[in-house]
């Protein structure tokens, strides 16, 4: 008893949406105070991170696409979920140290989001991975759960609320009610497939072999999944297929709507298949409630009326959509007593 007072009062709560584009860690009190790219680089064929071990997020996303043979910039997570055990380890501990380093205290107490379709292994790698990272005790909340908590909807109470969260390896479509999710769909489709649906477009129609960063920042500048008031243009830069020289060439928003929309399709066809699925009060609550996009892909224009459209229920984007999930698990480390059993449960099955 008294070992648990002193490791309380030397430790800190330590929220973390472990992401497949971009970790966001926040602690108690403190809300979010780091945000970065899950990248690490290192060595290739080693798990020998560069730079004295700081080559990880910021710094080794710029090292994408340009690394010598020697380096390898490395995205631990694929379709949210781990796919390098050793590196994950290495960008979780140098995530958790660059946290609470400073403050020269024990070891964390750590809530990790993760998508709601995972197997138990692959649960189970992710607790392993932050327990050897350096934290003391480990918790697992479902994604759609931290998402519908972050973007302020009442999910404990006694009607429907609908959370679609488009992050960059899945899409998670959730309907919670009463503190627990009532139905629910994970997908591996979500930002990363709308990047290379990106690649693909600009390959087959104009012979131009582009980056995936390069991809992003078309999505970002001027994706549209509805048609624009304005439509938007913009040039893109890469490499010629034919000649493998630099080229340049211009293009526009109806042309990456065009690009987008097999992986948009496919996310709005898994909204419909979950609301199928739920219980006719609960849909009877959704068409007052209507449904909440958060996540990266809920910034995408025009998604909010095409999901309208094709669910004929009201729509709404989540303020921050980007932090959402990291603000939730804020909030559940709030409550982490209230739900410390739930959570410990679970975490024993892993």
């Amino acid at each position: 008893m008294i070992g648990d007072r002193l490791w309380g009062l030397f430790s800190i709560d330590m929220g973390i949406d472990l992401g497949t584009c971009n970790t966001l860690v926040c602690i108690k009190g403190e809300g979010i105070v780091l945000n970065e790219p899950s990248v690490v680089a290192v060595r290739r064929g080693t798990t020998q991170v560069l730079q004295n071990g700081n080559a990880v997020g910021l710094v080794a996303k710029e090292m994408l696409g340009k690394t010598p043979g020697s380096i390898v910039a490395i995205r631990p997570l694929k379709d949210g979920v781990i796919a390098d055990f050793d590196i994950t380890e290495a960008m979780l501990g140098y995530f958790i140290r660059k946290v609470h380093g400073r403050r020269r205290i024990a070891r964390p107490r750590v809530v990790i989001a993760i998508p709601s379709g995972i197997t138990a292994v692959e649960k189970r790698a992710v607790y392993n991975s932050a327990e050897r990272a350096g934290a003391r005790e480990v918790y697992l909340l479902e994604e759609p759960m931290a998402a519908g908590i972050g973007a302020g909807l009442p999910i404990g109470e006694s009607t429907a609320s609908m959370i679609v969260d488009i992050g960059g390896g899945t899409t998670e479509v959730a309907i919670m009610s009463l503190g627990d999710i009532a139905v629910c769909e994970s997908i591996r489709v979500a930002g990363d497939d709308l990047d290379e649906s990106i690649v693909n477009y600009m390959r087959r129609t104009y012979n131009l072999c582009i980056g995936p960063q390069t991809a992003e920042a078309i999505k970002i500048e001027i994706g549209s999944v509805a048609p624009l008031e304005q439509e938007l243009t913009r040039e893109v830069r890469g490499r010629d297929n034919v000649s493998g020289l630099p080229r340049a060439c211009t293009i526009t928003s109806e042309e990456i709507r065009e690009a987008l929309r097999e992986p948009v399709d496919q996310i709005i066809e898994c909204v419909i298949r979950t609301l199928e699925r739920a219980e006719p009060e609960l849909s009877a609550d959704l068409v007052s409630n209507g449904i909440h996009l958060a996540g990266g892909g809920a910034l995408l224009r025009g998604l909010d009326r095409v999901v309208s459209q094709s669910t004929g229920l009201t729509v709404h984007v989540a303020d921050d959509p980007l932090t959402c999930v990291a603000r939730g698990t804020a909030v559940y480390l709030e409550n982490l007593a209230q739900w410390k059993t739930t959570l410990e449960s679970d975490a024993d099955g892993y």
